[in-house]
């Protein structure tokens, strides 16, 4: 049967399962696998073509020993047998396993596996265990008979239980995030857990009910989740009377909120800390409303009369910020904050990574009352690397940084490559990844304070990666520190991260204030990431993700500014420092600019080139790209985002919809401690949340928010057929990525993950836009034989006066 029917019919089992009646056992696994040397798929491929998931999407029949897969640019490749020992396979990075689990009747299990990247059961994707944490334990729809596993291999061998379910709801206390509870805060607390709904509908009337010592009980409704999925979600815990540290006692009880059930409960303890004793805190992020932790070693208290300072500090790959915050002694007049990155990996401080070292430093910053002139930044190994990106990205948010055992950027560590592009839009593609590049973007630590540490005997990241720094800040800065410690390698004690003479540098340093900044030499790769120094903002760029820069500077005496720019369209000044009725001068590019005024109760300036002639305009529309809306496509994923479904299409293309967004949701839930709303077409109303970013998943005559989010859109995808422009691509095998402004809000967008059929669908199946380092321009089409077009939109967003390429055929 074709496996895509198969999805179907697996999507449509409800009708026959009966979550409350007596549970089997899981059906066992075979003694014998199916191995498929790697296809394409998996890893930092930006666009692979993967053709076991064009295979799933036309007539799919379970492979046979000896059977031969064609692969795109390659050799053939050949399902060999290979034995189950204990659950665990042999599967090398990028390889498939074929896995048939023969089930005596229809039913949910929960699947626990590790080491793989992704797994398709019955054709539907699940998210992978690349880390083998444990903690991925995912409900699936079984059918009777054969049901296929194929596993995509990550990290070492993919090991594999099926579990029974206890209920058709579930908790599972192995991925929590918790805070700790702080004498003398009489506040309530946020946390998350995750949940399982263990049938085959979607269920949207759970709550849990959180009690503290058995203390009062605090209710909190759970999101919906969708047919056999897992979802982290947010509860509340009770304030109780905390006189002194100790353990406490919190328990979890999942219930029906309507009609009451008991479904599942747990026990856990927390801990009780002193006011002054490290702790982690918990947050509400605005990427995606999920529930986020940082830690803190409180500052010693001080008797000079000054606000506290703040270090910012960030993990390495594989640490959690309490063991980060764990390696400081606590500094006098200093706290010292360690952020998550979302995850132990998450994201390389990149992406999702930075916008949560953001996040926790506006919260840390409040909360802790801190003085926004002596906030530092430092981090070791991956955070070393997000030391030098958040650092040449926000150059203004930190008086100095100082990078421990830190690489320089996915290009000379983490093996991206930046090859001679091709015809098709490849120099396009390329370009969505800029942010990244720490070395274009190095001139803006001209301001701040830096000291380098790092190991001469590092044999995780070299020491060349301290010494390339080295050499480029020696060509512009004058004020940096260089130490390679000998003898070290890449962990030598707390002392790699709590170095004495780091923080007696940090006490040097304070960010001027913003009136007295005269001159500014600023880049950014994409004002949506970063657009903002000091006084000077830039708005909008002329070609989308090219580095931008504009070097100025302030005459207060003749109430001048001067300056030269590159790549910019758009650009303002906040003004503070004139006084209202002042008129002043701008030089932009050697074009004088006289007579200016402030605008009414305002600080802000603007000014706009347009063949190439500056001039001073009021202030833009907000529908067109800025620093509020630029692109490129990841960019949609934040601002709560919320993924929305079709059910309108044919029933192969309604079961990818829902599977997919699913998927996604996992994988973001997995890489970036997420949990994202997942709604049916159907039970979403496009003039409600405006505020919110959204991702459709199925073309235009599937997905029913389709035309009133992207009716307007001068890119379209149908049934058979991709629409850019004037140009026309027809077929059902072309997959699409695109992102736009969602009509109706200031800030919001709206993007679509899409393909005219069901190939086209299915080769988004396994796109990594979860990966860092990995960028997509605002819109991209493509099929088997690889890119076809790609490109931006223009700051109007509108397709002719933006940059398109395309493949030569």
């Amino acid at each position: 049967m074709n496996l895509a029917i198969r999805l179907v019919l697996v999507s449509l089992v409800a009708i026959v399962i009966d979550s409350s009646s007596s549970l089997a056992a899981p059906p066992e696994l075979p003694t014998e696998a199916l191995v498929l040397s790697a296809t394409g798929g998996g890893g930092r491929n930006t666009l692979p073509v993967d053709p076991v998931a064009v295979m799933l999407a036309e007539k799919w029949q379970a492979p046979k020993a000896g059977d031969k897969v064609s692969v795109p640019g390659g050799k053939d490749r050949t399902w060999a047998t290979t034995p189950v020992k204990n659950g665990a396979i042999a599967v090398p990075p990028g390889a498939y396993a074929y896995v048939p689990v023969k089930s005596e009747r229809t039913q949910v299990v929960i699947l626990q596996a590790s080491g793989h990247s992704m797994v398709y059961v019955n054709g539907e994707p699940r998210t992978g265990d690349v880390y083998s944490t444990g903690y991925v334990r995912v409900p699936v729809a079984l059918r009777e008979g054969v049901n296929d596993f194929l596993f995509a291999g990550g990290r070492g061998p993919v090991n594999i239980k099926l579990l029974e379910i206890k209920a058709p709801y579930e908790l599972d206390g192995g991925d929590l995030t918790l805070p700790d509870l702080r004498v003398g805060a009489a506040t309530e607390y946020l946390a998350a857990i995750t949940v399982r709904n263990c049938t085959t509908e979607t269920i949207a009337s759970l709550g849990i009910i959180a009690t503290v010592d058995g203390g009062n009980p605090l209710n909190t409704a759970t999101p919906s989740l969708p047919p056999a999925s897992i979802r982290k979600v947010l509860f509340r815990i009770p304030a109780p009377a905390l006189e002194k540290p100790r353990q406490a006692q919190l328990n979890i009880q999942l219930t029906r909120r309507a009609n009451p059930k008991l479904f599942d409960t747990m026990e856990l303890k927390l801990n009780v800390v002193a006011a002054d004793a490290k702790h982690k805190r918990t947050f509400l992020s605005e990427i995606d409303g999920s529930v986020q932790y940082y830690s803190v070693v409180p500052a010693k208290p001080t008797t000079d009369g000054k606000k506290p300072g703040l270090a910012l500090t960030l993990h390495g790959a594989g640490v959690e910020a309490a063991g980060q915050a764990a390696c400081y002694a606590p500094k006098p007049g200093l706290y010292v904050v360690a952020a998550t990155n979302r995850r132990p990996y998450g994201f390389d401080w990149e992406d999702w990574g930075r916008l949560d070292a953001m996040e926790v430093l506006g919260n840390a910053s409040r909360d802790l009352g801190t003085d926004p002139r002596r906030t530092y930044l430092t981090g070791h190994s991956m955070g070393g690397h997000g030391t030098w990106h958040l650092g040449v990205t926000f150059p203004d948010r930190f008086a100095a940084i100082a990078p421990s055992a830190g690489w320089v950027s996915m290009w000379s560590y983490a093996g991206l490559r930046k090859d001679k592009p091709p015809s098709g839009g490849p120099e396009i593609l390329q370009r969505a990844t800029s942010p990244s590049d720490t070395i274009s973007l190095m001139k803006n630590l001209g301001p701040l304070g830096v000291y380098v540490l790092h190991g001469d005997r590092d044999d995780n990241v070299p020491v060349e990666q301290a010494r390339i720094m080295r050499k480029e800040l020696a060509e512009f800065h004058k004020d940096f520190s260089y130490y390679e410690r000998p003898g070290a390698g890449h962990w030598w004690g707390d002392a790699c991260v709590d170095w004495a003479p780091i923080f007696e540098f940090f006490s040097y340093h304070e960010l001027p204030e913003r009136a007295k900044v005269r001159y500014i030499d600023f880049r950014t790769a994409n004002p949506r990431v970063s657009h903002e120094f000091q006084w000077l903002r830039i708005e909008t760029q002329i070609r989308p993700l090219q580095i931008s820069r504009v070097s100025i500077t302030y005459d207060p005496e003749k109430l001048s500014f001067r300056g030269i720019t590159e790549n910019v369209a758009r650009l303002s000044f906040d003004l503070a420092m004139i006084e209202e009725g002042k008129q002043f001068k701008v030089d932009l590019d050697d074009q004088l600019i006289e007579g200016i005024n402030l605008p009414k109760n305002e600080n802000r300036v603007w000014f706009e080139q347009k063949d190439s002639k500056w001039a001073n305009v009021s202030q833009p529309y907000m529908a067109l790209k800025g620093h509020h809306r630029n692109g490129a496509f990841k960019d949609a994923f934040r601002n709560g985002v919320l993924f929305v479904y079709g059910t309108k299409g044919t029933p192969i293309e309604n079961a990818w919809a829902l599977s997919k967004a699913r998927y996604d949701a996992e994988v973001f839930w997995y890489r970036g401690n997420g949990s994202v709303d997942i709604l049916p077409d159907t039970a979403f109303d496009p003039k409600i949340g405006l505020e919110r970013n959204v991702i459709l998943y199925g073309h235009e005559g599937m997905n029913a928010a389709w035309k009133p989010l992207l009716g307007g859109s001068p890119v379209q995808v149908g049934s058979g057929m991709a629409k850019v422009g004037d140009r026309e691509i027809k077929g059902n095998d072309v997959g699409m990525l695109l992102v736009r402004p969602r009509p109706g809000s200031d800030r919001a967008m709206v993007a679509a993950v899409c393909g005219s059929g069901p190939i086209g669908l299915r080769l988004t199946d396994r796109l990594p836009y979860f990966a860092s380092g990995v960028g997509y321009p605002d819109w991209v089409v493509w099929d088997q034989k690889g890119v076809i077009g790609s490109g931006y939109f223009g700051n109007d967003w509108k397709v002719a006066s933006g940059e398109s390429a395309w493949r030569k055929e």
